[in-house]
């Protein structure tokens, strides 16, 4: 695959990257030789862009990550991680934390958010133990929502200069909302963004920030392509979910119209869904999750193979009615 930005750093993504928090339990259990299968067929359809984070099932995902890589040539691949939740022993742990956090794994762990420069500096080190590695290449702030002054003022600035060091090599900042992002990409020195569920076939308001990240020379990395699913299967069906919960009608009226244009241009809903992002030039990236080696080897085949002019000029109409 051929490897893009992000920004102006020399780091390189791969066209489709692994979201690893599947991996990490995301809503079911996952075993481990099913988590190592699904890396390796990623790695053998050519994708060398892997995305993690602490949050991921308590720091399994990254484990599980670590260990699936851990004998490829470091040089050959890209893995980001994600700052801001330290985690810490939990003081009264219930079990399990899928209530909590989403993630089927033992609550032993706690999530505490931490957005100062000491905070940066120990989730870091957290995250590169686990995974067993002696640097990770892009570095986001991950979901900073309700402390985004923080972010802008304490924890970019931390990355930034570990970037100039030569620690990491590319920083930025990964969200669902849109706005946010925004005053990220004209306040602070970020090489890229990761917007999930805002740059896709179906819902494209993140126009604005592609457009702010393309006069700053800030790349995208777009991620959940398939809006929690609704996106996912040629034909959506009545239980299907949007931005995580259950997908309200006229959301799901609209993935079937765009359904329908695939299959008369001679193809399916998720094909259109995870090439939509890369048309537009500042996307260096898609993050999708995966959870078995079928849906990684699927999902490479249709990033590879764009759709014709027309295909995406019927599917553009469908999207705006």
């Amino acid at each position: 695959m051929t490897t893009r930005g992000p920004g102006r750093t020399r780091v390189r993504v791969s066209p489709l990257g692994f979201g690893a928090a599947p991996i990490g339990n995301l809503y079911t259990p996952l075993d481990e030789d099913q988590a190592l299968a699904a890396v390796d067929a990623a790695w053998d359809a050519g994708v060398r862009y892997y995305d993690t984070a602490p949050h991921y099932g308590l720091g399994l995902s990254e484990r599980r990550l670590g260990a699936a890589l851990a004998h490829r040539p470091r040089a050959q691949f890209t893995v980001s991680t994600k700052v801001g939740r330290l985690l810490e022993p939990h003081p009264a742990p219930t079990g399990s934390d899928l209530a909590a956090g989403g993630f089927a794994v033992p609550d032993t762990l706690i999530r505490r958010p931490d957005y100062s420069r000491d905070g940066v500096l120990r989730s870091l080190e957290g995250s590169l133990i686990r995974l067993g590695l002696d640097r990770v290449d892009i570095v986001y702030v991950h979901d900073p929502d309700d402390h985004l002054d923080a972010a802008v003022d304490q924890a970019l600035p931390a990355l930034a200069a570990l970037r100039d060091q030569g620690v990491v090599g590319a920083v930025g900042v990964g969200m669902n909302a849109v706005a946010p992002l925004l005053r990220v990409v004209a306040e602070a020195d970020v090489d890229a963004v990761m917007v999930a569920g805002r740059w896709t076939l179906l819902d494209r308001t993140a126009r604005p920030l592609l457009d702010a990240c393309a006069r700053r020379g800030v790349s995208v990395v777009a991620a959940a392509p398939f809006n929690s699913g609704l996106l996912s299967r040629p034909h959506p069906p009545d239980e299907a979910f949007f931005d995580y919960g259950p997908a309200p009608d006229a959301m799901l009226r609209r993935a079937r119209r765009l359904a329908g244009v695939c299959a008369r241009h001679g193809t399916v809903l998720p094909h259109a869904a995870i090439r939509f992002p890369l048309r537009d030039p500042v996307v260096a990236g898609v993050v999708a999750g995966f959870r078995s080696a079928a849906e990684v080897t699927s999902a490479a085949r249709w990033i590879a193979d764009d759709l014709t002019a027309e295909a995406w000029s019927d599917l553009d109409g469908a999207a705006t009615r």
